[in-house]
C-alpha cells in the first residue's frame, strides 16, 4: 500500500534541493566574484601567493627573518606546491589559488554525497542534500574560494577518510596506503590535520590493532622522513617558523563564541549526526565517520579559540556532521539498522514514516539556518521576497556592503568576509598600486598582493613575525634600523600586526598621510616623515 506521506516528502525534497542549489548558487557567484579580484581579500592571501611564487624556483618559504627580506611562511608546502606550476605560467597571481580552493570545496561535497550513498542506505537524494549542505555552511563559504589552504586540507582529509572506511576493514593494503597518502598530504597542507590523524588512527586500533600497528609505524616512518628532510634543507627554520611560530595565545570567548556559532548554525545536521553517534555507540560499533566527527567538533573547536584561528578550524567537523547526518536520514528512510535488542524495542516503522517529513524539513531548516546572499542588484527582488536586509557592517563607513549573513558578525573569530567586490574595490588597489609605483625604495605592506601587483619584493610577513617575536624568536634589528632610515619608500598598513617595537620604529619615521578604503578595511598609507633624523645618526 502506497504511504500516504510520500507525495509530501518529495514535495518538501524538492524544495530543500532549490535551496540549497540556491546556497550553492550564491557560493559559485562569490567565488567567480573573487577569482577575478587581483589582490587581497581576506588577511595573508597575498602570503600564499609570495609561499607558492618560492617554491616554483625551488626555493623553500622558511627563511630568516631577521635578514631582508625578513620574510617566511608558517605553513607547510603542498598547497604552495600545488599553485607553482601555475606560476610558471601565469606568473604571481590569486586566481589559480582560489580557484583550487573552489575546486577543492566541489570535491569534498562529492566525497560527502558518495560517502553517504555508499554507507547509507543508497539514497541518491539524500546524497546529493548532505553533498549540498556542506557547501552550504557559512564556515565554509568564507574559506573555499580563498588562496588559503584550509580547505584543500579538508579536501584530503575527506578523502582519506572515505577511502579508508571501505578500505581498513577489508584489509585493502592499496586502499588503506591511498587514504593514508591523502591523510599525509593533509597534513603537509595545513597542521591541523594532526586531529584527523589521531581520529583516524584511533579508528584502526579499535578495528584491528595488529594492522593499525603496522599502518601507523609506516605513516609515522614517512611523515618523520619528510618533516626531518624539509627542516635540514631549510636550514633548521622549518622547526621555528612552522612549529614554534605556530604556538599561540588562546582565547576561551572566542572558542566558546565560535562553538555556539557552529551549533546556531548547523544544529539541524549536528543533532542528527549526534544521534547517529548514540545509536552507534550503543547499538552497532562507532564508524570512523563518528570518531571523526567527536575529535574535529571537539579539538577543532578548542584549536579555534587560538589568536589568528576562526571558524575555519571547524569546517571539517561539518564534513564529518554532513555525512553522519546524511547516513542517518538515509537508514531512517529505509529502516535499515542493524538488529539489537535496543533497537528492538523502538517503534522504527513509524519513525521511518515520520522522517519522510522529518529529514527534509531539517534541511529546509538547515538551509535557512545558513542563509547567506546579497541584497543589492539582481538580488534585491529576492531579498524583499524573502523579508531580509543588510546584516553586516564594516563600522568604519558608511558605504556598507548590501550583504545578509545569517551569522551576522557577532561571534569574535568570525571573519568578517563573504560580500561581494566592487569596482570600486578594484580601483582602491590600482590607487595603492600606484603609490608603490612613484617609488624607487622597497616597500614595506601588510598585503603582500599590492608589492606583487606592483612588481616590487615582498617584505614580511608581519603575522609571522608577531608570532616569533612572542615566541622569542625574532629580534628585528635589522628591520627596525631600515624602518628607522627611512630605507622603505612606502609602508602599508592594514591591521598593523606587526611586533610593538617595528610599529613604534614607523611611528617615529613615517607619518600617515592618506587612507584608502578597500575590501572592508582602512588601508594606512605611510611616508616618510620630513626632517626626522635616526637616533643613532643623531
Amino acid at each position: 500500500m502506497r504511504n500516504p506521506g510520500l507525495p509530501l516528502h518529495r514535495a518538501l525534497m524538492l524544495c530543500a534541493t532549490i535551496a540549497l542549489l540556491f546556497a550553492c548558487l550564491v557560493y559559485t557567484l562569490y567565488a567567480a566574484n573573487l577569482i577575478a579580484f587581483p589582490y587581497d581579500y581576506d588577511q595573508g592571501e597575498g602570503f600564499e601567493v609570495q609561499d607558492s611564487a618560492l617554491l616554483s624556483q625551488f626555493t623553500l618559504p622558511y627563511l630568516d627573518t631577521e635578514t631582508y627580506p625578513f620574510y617566511s611562511s608558517n605553513y607547510p608546502p603542498l598547497f604552495h606546491v600545488m599553485a607553482a606550476p601555475f606560476v610558471w605560467f601565469f606568473g604571481p597571481a590569486y586566481w589559480y589559488g582560489r580557484l583550487l580552493g573552489f575546486a577543492a570545496s566541489l570535491l569534498i561535497a562529492a566525497a560527502i554525497a558518495h560517502a553517504v550513498y555508499r554507507d547509507g542506505h543508497q539514497n541518491r537524494w539524500i546524497a546529493l542534500l548532505a553533498g549540498l549542505a556542506f557547501i552550504s555552511s557559512n564556515f565554509v563559504y568564507h574559506i573555499g574560494p580563498l588562496f588559503r589552504q584550509t580547505i584543500m586540507m579538508v579536501a584530503f582529509e575527506t578523502l582519506a577518510v572515505v577511502v579508508l572506511a571501505r578500505a581498513f576493514p577489508r584489509g585493502d593494503k592499496r586502499g588503506i596506503t591511498l587514504a593514508l597518502f591523502f591523510l599525509l598530504c593533509a597534513g603537509y597542507t595545513k597542521q591541523l590535520a594532526a586531529i584527523t590523524a589521531l581520529a583516524v588512527i584511533l579508528w584502526m586500533f579499535l578495528r584491528g590493532p595488529r594492522r593499525a600497528l603496522i599502518c601507523t609505524l609506516g605513516f609515522g616512518l614517512a611523515g618523520g622522513l619528510v618533516f626531518l628532510w624539509l627542516n635540514l634543507a631549510s636550514g633548521g627554520q622549518w622547526w621555528t617558523q612552522a612549529i614554534v611560530a605556530n604556538v599561540n595565545d588562546f582565547f576561551y570567548d572566542q572558542a566558546v563564541g565560535l562553538f555556539r556559532l557552529w551549533f546556531g548554525l548547523h544544529g539541524f545536521l549536528l543533532v542528527p549526526a549526534a544521534l547517529l553517534v548514540v545509536v552507534e555507540l550503543y547499538a552497532d560499533r562507532l564508524s570512523i565517520y563518528s570518531i571523526w566527527f567527536l575529535a574535529t567538533a571537539a579539538l577543532g573547536g578548542i584549536s579555534a579559540g587560538t589568536w589568528g584561528a576562526g571558524d575555519s578550524y571547524l569546517v571539517t567537523s561539518i564534513a564529518a556532521a554532513c555525512m553522519l547526518s546524511g547516513i542517518f536520514f538515509s537508514r531512517m528512510l529505509a529502516n535499515a539498522w542493524r538488529p539489537s535488542r535496543i533497537l528492538q524495542v523502538l517503534p522504527l516503522a513509524r519513525i521511518a514514516s515520520v522522517s519522510l517529513l522529518l529529514a527534509p524539513i531539517l534541511y529546509l531548516g538547515y538551509a535557512r539556518a545558513t542563509l547567506k546572499m546579497p541584497t543589492t542588484g539582481e538580488f534585491a527582488p529576492l531579498a524583499d521576497l524573502l523579508g531580509i536586509e543588510r546584516n553586516v557592517s564594516f563600522h568604519t563607513r558608511q558605504d556598507e556592503p548590501g550583504f545578509y549573513d545569517s551569522a551576522s558578525w557577532i561571534a569574535g573569530g568570525y571573519a568578517r568576509i563573504g560580500y561581494f567586490l566592487t569596482e570600486a574595490d578594484h580601483a582602491a588597489g590600482a590607487q595603492i598600486v600606484a603609490q608603490i609605483q612613484q617609488t624607487d625604495k622597497p616597500v614595506l605592506s601588510e598585503d603582500a598582493g599590492f608589492a606583487i601587483a606592483a612588481g616590487r619584493d615582498v617584505v614580511t610577513n608581519p603575522t609571522q613575525l608577531r608570532n616569533l617575536y612572542l615566541a622569542g624568536q625574532f629580534a628585528g634589528d635589522e628591520l627596525a634600523r631600515m624602518i628607522e632610515y627611512q630605507e622603505f619608500g612606502l609602508i602599508i598598513l592594514r591591521a598593523q600586526f606587526f611586533p610593538p617595537h617595528i610599529l613604534e620604529a614607523m611611528g617615529q619615521a613615517y607619518v600617515h598621510n592618506e587612507t584608502v578604503f578597500m575590501n572592508g578595511f582602512d588601508y594606512l598609507l605611510l611616508f616618510p616623515r620630513p626632517g626626522y633624523e635616526p637616533r643613532a645618526a643623531s
